[in-house]
């Protein structure tokens, strides 16, 4: 029996055919890791399980109530999980299923985020694959989201796979003939405004959505709240509370919000729109999401330092088009089309497009709570406070 330990985290190998001739000693072996590693978190990898039988299927029963809390096996091949699940052992264990290995060699690059890039497999398929060092558990819970906001009617491609590519993880989606905005709006400029219409429109409709508590998705000023308590350490009391006091101004609402609106989480398949990533999906006003254009459009293709290329990777078009696709966003969305009135939304959108700036680097772990404080809260969040700046909160 391999034993592997690491991070206070035992992994104890299941191995060829558990049955009644080996099941005792099985029993046996597992107690004795189990009880030499008191307080450590345990596991199984099922990778090597070929069989289980009924009296394996009771050791780990045994096992599991001597452990007090539900466990993990991991690596289930499809056998061994049906076996598992008509037995419902899915009660007792978080059940992982066997990861498909997949390469992106010579698969053209068709989106790249925050989190990871996506590929086209092929005709029928595309993969996001997360850049390394996100967790398995991480790409999960994006999983989950993408089927509770189907459920909800959000045009979601519905991840029917988590895969490894390499060091990574990913998800494949099936999505026939299927092109990301930037892409359309990158190969032919003149699509931009049919693009950023259409973009604004759905995203309206998206916003008529309420979302119920059994939804599973977080209230978004909770997730802003948890940002201001990490910080705290880096900033003076009075500075935290104003950041408190503004979060709080904005008012409760359960409407769909999808947290990361932008040209390259988009897909247009057969003239529809289909999303690609709903992983920071939440419920709010909808001025968050509102914000989350302005940084993605006006904020970040214009932060100073920024080389062309990497503007360039960030939209997934050229730069120069990105204030185009936020004034077409903003009228289609607010039904204006003075280039004043526009402006005047775009200028009172600043305050909360800072706070994202600053929590979007703690949550994304590209910058730390004391650069942040320096660069982003004190000279451009705080003073915009301090102004009275009033966010477009009537819609």
């Amino acid at each position: 029996m391999k034993v592997n330990e690491s991070n206070e985290k035992i992994t104890i190998s299941l191995e060829g055919r558990i049955n009644t001739n080996n099941a005792e000693q099985w029993e046996k072996d597992i107690t004795e890791v189990v009880a030499a590693h008191p307080g450590a978190k345990v596991e199984f990898d099922a990778e090597d399980l070929e069989y289980i039988s009924s009296a394996g299927l009771r050791v780990l029963m045994r096992v599991r109530k001597s452990v007090g809390e539900k466990m993990d096996i991991q690596n289930v091949s499809a056998d061994i999980y049906n076996i598992f699940m008509t037995t419902g052992f899915n009660e007792l264990y978080n059940l992982k299923k066997k990861i498909r290995e997949i390469s992106v060699d010579g698969c053209p690059l068709i989106g790249a985020g925050g989190f990871g890039k996506v590929y086209r497999i092929d005709e029928e398929t595309i993969a996001k694959i997360y850049n390394e060092g996100v967790p398995r558990e991480f790409v999960e819970s994006e999983k989950e989201s993408s089927k509770n906001a189907f459920i909800l009617g959000i045009p979601t491609a519905i991840s029917y796979d988590v895969i490894k590519c390499g060091n990574s993880y990913g998800t494949v989606y099936e999505m026939l003939n299927a092109r990301t905005v930037a892409q359309i709006i990158d190969e032919d400029p003149t699509k931009l405004q049919q693009m950023a219409y259409m973009m604004a429109s759905k995203l309206k409709e998206f916003h008529q959505i309420e979302v119920p508590e059994s939804s599973g998705f977080e209230d978004k000023k909770d997730g802003l709240k948890k940002w201001v308590d990490k910080m705290e350490p880096v900033l003076t009391a009075e500075e935290i509370q104003k950041i408190r006091d503004f979060i709080d101004s904005i008012p409760d609402r359960r409407t769909f919000l999808h947290g990361d609106y932008n040209s390259k989480n988009i897909m247009v398949q057969n003239g529809e729109l289909q999303l690609i990533d709903v992983g920071d999906a939440a419920y709010g006003h909808p001025v968050f999401d509102v914000a989350m254009l302005m940084l993605a459009y006006i904020i970040l293709p214009n932060s100073p330092g920024r080389k062309d290329e990497m503007r360039r990777s960030l939209l997934g078009f050229d730069p120069a088009l990105a204030q185009n696709v936020w004034g077409v966003m903003c009228g289609t969305y607010f039904g204006i089309q003075s280039p004043e009135e526009i402006g005047s939304i775009t200028q009172r959108m600043m305050p909360l497009v800072y706070l994202y700036i600053a929590y979007q680097g703690v949550a994304s772990g590209r910058s730390t709570p004391e650069i942040l404080a320096d660069k982003v809260v004190r000279p451009q969040l705080i003073p915009l406070l301090d102004a009275g700046v009033n966010l477009p909160l009537d819609f």
